[in-house]
């Protein structure tokens, strides 16, 4: 597991609006058996937004947006199947959790 990769979301009530999770957890953190994910919303959902807070992601060609207010802790174990990495958008991930936990 490593930091911003993408993982399929196994529970079968969220799934369909929220169809991945993804690790903002550190790499460093690796041993422990949570990992802090932040929600994928399909952009077609989520009427409101602000950009910074909830980037927007393509992921096999669907439209997600960052959901960085409800990010959560979960066990390891309930992760489904990585997806992908979005390491190569680390700035706007970023961008998202500093803006939610500092205010700007």
């Amino acid at each position: 597991m490593a930091q911003f990769d993408v993982y399929e979301n196994m529970d079968q009530v969220t799934c369909p609006t929220f169809p991945y999770l993804l690790d903002i957890q550190a790499d460093i953190l690796s041993d422990l058996p949570t990992r802090v994910v932040v929600p994928l919303v399909l952009s077609s959902v989520l009427n409101k937004s602000i950009p910074i807070l909830t980037p927007q992601f393509a992921i096999n060609e669907t439209e997600v947006r960052m959901v960085t207010p409800q990010l959560v802790g979960v066990q390891t174990h309930i992760l489904g199947s990585r997806i992908c990495s979005l390491k190569d958008k680390r700035g706007d991930i970023i961008a998202a959790l500093d803006l939610l936990v500092t205010g700007f």
